[in-house]
């Protein structure tokens, strides 16, 4: 929400991957980091056949473990660690998909993340409810195809929100 005093999320669009009892884990997709997939490929010695993903911008996905990866995908192929295997969206930490991608043959399209957002048990609810966050569906459109810098807005849209027209304070009735 426009109100988020926290600059680690003010104005993302966080893709919120795990919720449960224990507490919830999202991944930023809209705040592009100065690391390209090409980088990461060359930093973990991987053989680079990325052609124009190269140049893809890896997410700044969160300040919990920004050492951590994750890839955001749609494919069926089987990798060593997958969140939620039969959702729409998948999330890969393993190294595995990586490997895959840098040879040209792992999923299309792919977002690559380092770091997530953490909440403690019923932490991210409270801030729901605080008006800290809008609550929207999952749309791999705004994950794949809308180009980053519109993806906060898209993401406000898929429920007829405009979010440039929300104030940055919200009272409660």
């Amino acid at each position: 929400m426009p109100g988020m005093a926290d600059p680690n999320f003010n104005e993302t669009v966080t893709f919120v991957c795990k919720h449960d009892d224990e507490g919830a884990i999202g991944i930023v997709i809209n705040r592009p980091s100065e690391m390209s997939l090409g980088d990461v490929c060359r930093q973990l010695k991987l053989d680079d056949n990325l052609g124009d993903a190269d140049d893809q911008p890896i997410m700044n996905g969160g300040p919990v473990h920004p050492d951590r990866g994750f890839v955001l995908h749609q494919s069926d192929q089987e990798f060593d660690s997958t969140f939620d295997p039969d959702a729409e969206v998948k999330v890969t930490v393993s190294q595995d998909i990586l490997k895959a991608i840098a040879r040209g043959d792992g999923p299309k399209p792919a977002l690559v993340a380092l770091g997530y957002a953490g909440w403690g048990s019923g932490q991210l609810e409270a801030e729901i409810a605080a008006n800290a966050w809008l609550s929207v569906p999952t749309s791999p459109s705004i994950l794949f195809e809308t180009p980053i810098e519109n993806r906060w807005l898209a993401a406000a849209g898929l429920i007829g929100v405009d979010i440039r027209q929300v104030t940055s304070y919200a009272g409660h009735a």
